[in-house]
């Protein structure tokens, strides 16, 4: 595949331009190519570029109000709601962030609910924030239900992702994860079937509840948990803070995610918020502790560490040229 080299400062500037071609306001636009340009810049193609052409139709079918503003509340002491009133959560994360730290200054915690919103692709680049701000950060959320229990062939749960996020005292990050309660996203056994290649035991089960290595079988079943069923428990409280608590919608109720047409996500994410020097002292002292134990194995790192910002990357020619007709709008697009 012929690869092309693009600015991630580029990337940025034809996805907002091509998210306001179809429909989304200004502000909007510009927090949703924020998290595409991230995406991108780590790697996390499945969460970056690879979705915007479904936002660009999405927006168009009204499937996302990309005009919709976000109302946040406060409902109790230690909690920060904010309804995205169905559209993009970058939008409603970004409005409701600032609350959410004055919160946590003055509490020492904050549980901050997105409710109501479109998928949050990546969840690691909000707990990032967080993190960025001198916060302990913990993110859920839930997706279209593609994840069947153990000993089960029907979905129930999404790959339902948990994200954390550890300070560095010094306005960094000091670790991260960002990773699915499923074996694997969906997107690799979609990947795997258009390239004709097997998929390892362990991922999916066929629409009879037996594990296969056969990819197409595997989009006619489920996916399977990571872990057996301590990978299903981390995804049942996911789907329980994420949908559930935030009062947005369960998994089982959700049509593919990147379909055009059909109701609003309606998703949830949950966002626990906590201030590390709460409880006591020496707190970066005891990161330092394990990192430094972890830096004395060689090709040993932590999680989300050391990671340096690229100015450019190298990408598909057919996607940059998908994001050329995109940003010039529907009739192009």
């Amino acid at each position: 595949m012929e690869k092309k080299t693009i600015e991630l400062s580029e990337i940025q500037t034809l996805t907002t331009q091509a998210l306001i071609a179809h429909g989304a306001d200004d502000w909007v636009a510009a927090s949703v190519a924020r998290a595409v340009r991230m995406a991108e810049a780590k790697g996390n193609l499945i969460c970056g570029l690879y979705y915007l052409e479904s936002y660009c139709k999405q927006l168009v079918t009204g499937r996302v109000n990309g005009a919709a503003v976000p109302v946040v509340s406060v409902p109790k002491l230690a909690s920060v709601h904010v309804d995205a009133k169905f559209g993009f959560a970058q939008a409603a994360f970004e409005r409701a962030l600032p609350i959410a730290l004055e919160t946590v200054r003055e509490t020492g915690t904050c549980s901050l609910a997105v409710a109501h919103s479109h998928t949050c692709t990546s969840l690691g680049y909000f707990t990032e924030q967080i993190a960025q701000a001198g916060y302990i950060a913990i993110g859920l959320t839930n997706a279209s239900a593609v994840v069947s229990p153990p000993g089960g062939n029907a979905a129930v749960l999404g790959t339902n992702p948990i994200a954390m996020a550890i300070p560095d005292g010094a306005g960094g990050v000091a670790f991260q994860f960002d990773q699915s309660t499923s074996a694997i996203a969906l997107g690799k056994i979609t990947m795997a079937a258009s390239a004709g290649e097997d998929i390892p035991l362990g991922w999916a089960v066929d629409a009879d509840g037996n594990e296969t290595t056969d990819p197409k079988a595997a989009l006619k079943g489920s996916l399977m948990s990571s872990g057996g069923y301590k990978g299903w428990g981390f995804g049942l409280m996911t789907e329980v803070l994420a949908a559930a608590f935030t009062g947005s919608v369960n998994s089982l109720d959700v049509k593919g995610l990147k379909l055009p047409d059909g109701a609003p996500h309606d998703l949830g994410q949950c966002y626990i918020i906590l201030d590390p020097t709460t409880h006591g002292d020496g707190f970066y002292d005891r990161i330092a502790r394990v990192a430094d134990a972890v830096d004395e194995q060689e090709s040993a790192r932590l999680p989300g560490s050391k990671f340096v910002m690229p100015t450019s990357v190298n990408i598909e020619k057919n996607i940059y040229e998908q994001l050329v007709m995109l940003s010039k709008g529907p009739q192009n697009g």
